[in-house]
């Protein structure tokens, strides 16, 4: 089996889940660490609290994964009298490093709300609220058809070669002949000074997020065997990725407002939960969800055709406002997010197992929910 750095889990979450799509200002990423050491066993938790660092030292992780970030406000002071900075001298002292996933696994394609949609058995579903929009470019590059497939590999490595969230190592080759001839300072990878050439060579075309431009450039060059590479580059006009909070669906079939309601207490094993409506034995079939606080976001929901709306952290004067609505709200509380725990750790497990990685991955046993209901 192959020992890993940090870096080599990260580097490949971060292809499926860019830190880019974060909302400005979270403070995803590595928080509390570094990432350049060997690692052998991974926490996945929810949250960040002293209770789950003293499980990861009793499980002699090297790295929690968290989904929120255990820093959202700077500290005054590092003295370890504050709970909290006791926390973070705990995690220095022990060499635990933490990264947090926060907005951008809300928004992600097979991310937060994609896991909350599909265990509610949401069918049809679509972005509730978009909030990014991705570009993207096509390459179009000549090499030797011995070197296509190096070029390839490189070039899927830099991030190129994905369409939709289902779809991996996408490109096309053609063969064709290129003709050149060296001249002046030349120094050919094939042919001869001041000789015509011909050579048997692959246009290979791919896709690739704008963003990635600067990447992929360096790859092309790094494994172009060519001392001046031909290559193209497009902007795509018909193809743009969006990402968003929240999912609408419909369920299977129509149930009350009531019945859903417990319906959503089993599938989150919650013990309360608040909920707003004008008639609870009403009957519904669309619904949106939306993980943690967005209550803001049910004008949104409503624009979508949502007669339920899902979220957590609702308050007072907002409930009023969804009442008025008329739009059925059921809240459930923030916590329904642990679902990341199970996600992430599946996720992570089948690609230690695809990848032959040296790394053990679990899921955290402690419940961070701080409500209890009587």
């Amino acid at each position: 089996m192959i020992r890993i750095l940090g870096n080599d889990l990260i580097r490949k979450f971060e292809a499926f889940v860019p830190k880019s799509l974060a909302e400005t200002g979270d403070p995803v990423g590595l928080a509390i660490g570094t990432l350049n050491k060997p690692i052998k066993k991974v926490l996945v938790t929810l949250d960040v609290r002293p209770e789950v660092v003293q499980e990861a030292i009793e499980q002699q992780a090297d790295l929690i994964f968290a989904h929120h970030p255990p820093i959202f406000r700077p500290a005054k002071n590092l003295v370890t009298d504050d709970p909290q900075n006791k926390m973070y001298a705990d995690l220095l002292k022990n060499d635990i490093a933490v990264y947090a996933a926060h907005t951008n696994l809300d928004v992600a394609t097979n991310g937060m709300n994609a896991w909350l949609a599909k265990a509610i058995g949401l069918n049809n579903t679509e972005i509730m609220a978009v909030t990014k929009k991705e570009s993207y470019k096509k390459l179009v590059v000549f090499v030797p058809l011995s070197d296509q497939e190096a070029m390839i590999a490189a070039l899927t490595k830099a991030g190129a070669g994905k369409i939709g969230p289902n779809y991996q190592d996408c490109s096309y080759t053609v063969e064709g002949t290129g003709r050149f001839t060296p001249v002046n300072q030349a120094d050919p990878a094939i042919g001869q000074l001041n000789q015509s050439e011909k050579v048997a060579e692959a246009r290979i075309e791919v896709i690739f997020p704008k963003r990635l431009t600067a990447e992929i450039e360096q790859a092309l060059f790094t494994a172009h065997p060519y001392e001046e590479p031909v290559y193209d580059i497009y902007t795509i006009e018909n193809y743009i990725d969006e990402y968003g909070l929240g999912r609408v669906g419909d369920l299977a079939e129509p149930l009350s407002v009531l019945d859903f309601a417990e319906k959503i207490k089993t599938i989150f094993g919650v013990s309360g939960l608040r909920y707003l409506s004008k008639d609870s034995n009403q009957l519904i079939q669309r619904v949106a969800i939306c993980g943690g606080d967005a209550g803001k976001y049910y004008p949104t929901a409503i624009e979508k055709g949502a007669e339920v709306y899902i979220t957590g952290d609702v308050y007072y004067h907002v409930a009023h406002d969804m009442l008025a609505e008329n739009l059925t709200v059921i809240d459930p509380g923030h916590h329904i997010e642990s679902i990341c725990k199970k996600e992430l750790t599946d996720l992570f497990t089948k690609w230690s197992q695809e990848m032959n990685w040296d790394v053990t991955i679990i899921q955290s046993a402690i419940n961070t929910d701080p409500y209890q209901f009587i």
